[in-house]
């Protein structure tokens, strides 16, 4: 069965499943991003899911897509489920130096929005993560993450306080 099929079927778990059992190598991520991002919307949207699982499960896979997405990272019409998906797999990659400025650009602009909760915690890992190669970035990332606890979630306050804590 074509990656395309699996991903016009109905978007669960078992689906996800399948799709990251699909992708066991290069080649067959290759495919599906190109799937991801050339659309149409419901399939980038379904294909997003299960891209950030295959990342976490083999970051190398992103390796040669980061201008790709980056670029896509940076569109100010980007739906809320890509976006979530394209921040939770750039938590799992060591983000090449010369992309690390656009994407803490994009992850800051997340986390002091009105982004959902899922986006900002995800935009302040990878902010977190950033911050060792570029320990400059604390000083700015701290005092935002401090701002926001008082008014966080449940799920964004976890998560401020182990990243407060990583920061040291």
């Amino acid at each position: 069965m074509k990656l395309v099929e699996l991903l016009a079927q109905a978007q669960t778990k078992a689906q996800r499943d399948k799709i990251i059992a699909y992708v066991s190598s290069q080649q067959k991520f290759d495919e599906l991003m190109t799937v991801f991002m050339q659309g149409p919307y419901r399939i980038t949207q379904r294909a997003a899911w299960p891209l950030s699982y295959c990342v976490e499960k083999k970051p190398v896979f992103l390796s040669r897509h980061f201008t790709s997405l980056v670029k896509m990272l940076e569109k100010p019409t980007l739906p809320v489920a890509v976006k979530r998906n394209l921040l939770r797999a750039l938590q799992f990659v060591q983000i090449p130096t010369r992309y690390q400025g656009r994407v803490a650009n994009c992850c800051f602009t997340f986390l002091t929005g009105t982004e959902p909760i899922a986006i900002k915690v995800f935009a302040m890992t990878v902010l977190a993560n950033l911050t060792h190669q570029n320990p400059e970035l604390k000083n700015e990332l701290i005092p935002i993450i401090e701002s926001q606890l008082p008014f966080g979630s449940a799920g964004f306050v976890s998560r401020a306080k182990k990243v407060l804590k990583q920061l040291g």
